[in-house]
């Protein structure tokens, strides 16, 4: 155990210069970073290696230029185009912040880069560059969105050019859940504007659509009816339940099942 002891300090050395030649350059680059290597108005990056622009500069061409920010504006890091921003209610055009004409029934919004800066107030709507009141008709409400006609009708009525229509709901039907149409109950399909009983056979049911019938299992479909499949010796229903197969192991040959 003393002679183990002993050895301790050697291998701890060891340990300690294998780690640092592990070590990757970049990890100590910063400290070798001089002066000459960087350009005015610049500092060494916070983390890995090389330098950045101070704030209010920009990178060009190895050095660092001021940021020529227009009246009417701020330096911006979140502007990677020109460094700088309009205020609110200023937007850019030619490299310069020019104020933002709000008409009548409007209001500034933050995202005026690349659009004119401003929106209509709600129940009002964008005609001709300035905002014009929303004619909502009887049975309509204001929509959320102004683009377009800028109402909805009511659940039951339906948009017939500038008014609400009441929606004829048909006998044996009702409204879907968007109120802007009708569909059948189940066990009736539609048929031009009304909706006709189902005629399901004997040995038939709805399907799940509702609107059509299928046969039961052992029965086939022919015409309207539900006709019993005849399944001859050494054979069963298959799965589609309207036709039959062999028993293994006998093999199909016309309308009997043979051994192979």
């Amino acid at each position: 155990m003393k002679r183990s002891q002993s050895h301790t300090p050697f291998l701890l050395t060891a340990l300690l210069a294998a780690f640092l030649a592990w070590m990757p350059a970049p990890a100590f680059s910063q400290s070798s970073l001089s002066a000459t290597d960087m350009p005015a108005n610049a500092h060494a990056r916070p983390y890995g290696t090389g330098w950045q622009c101070d704030y209010g500069f920009r990178e060009a061409n190895r050095t660092c230029a001021a940021i020529q920010a227009p009246a009417n504006s701020y330096i911006s890091d979140f502007s990677f185009r020109s460094g700088w921003e309009c205020e609110r209610g200023f937007r850019e055009l030619n490299q310069a912040c020019i104020e933002i004409t709000v008409p009548a029934n409007a209001h500034v919004v933050d995202s005026s880069y690349g659009r004119r800066g401003w929106e209509c107030d709600r129940g009002y709507q964008d005609v001709k560059e300035a905002c014009t009141t929303i004619i909502v008709p009887k049975n309509g409400y204001l929509a959320d969105t102004a683009y377009g006609r800028g109402w909805e009708c009511q659940r039951g009525f339906r948009a017939s050019g500038d008014d609400c229509v009441a929606i004829a709901v048909p006998a044996n039907a009702y409204l879907q859940t968007s109120g802007q149409g009708w569909k059948c109950e189940r066990g009736f399909r539609q048929d031009d504007d009304g909706c006709l009983r189902v005629a399901v056979p004997q040995n038939g049911y709805l399907d799940i659509s509702g609107e059509n019938w299928r046969c039961e299992r052992g029965y086939k479909k022919i015409d309207a009816t539900c006709v019993a499949v005849n399944v001859p010796a050494n054979a069963h229903i298959g799965n589609s339940g309207d036709e039959w197969e062999c028993n293994r192991p006998y093999g199909r040959k016309q309308d009997v099942c043979v051994a192979l």
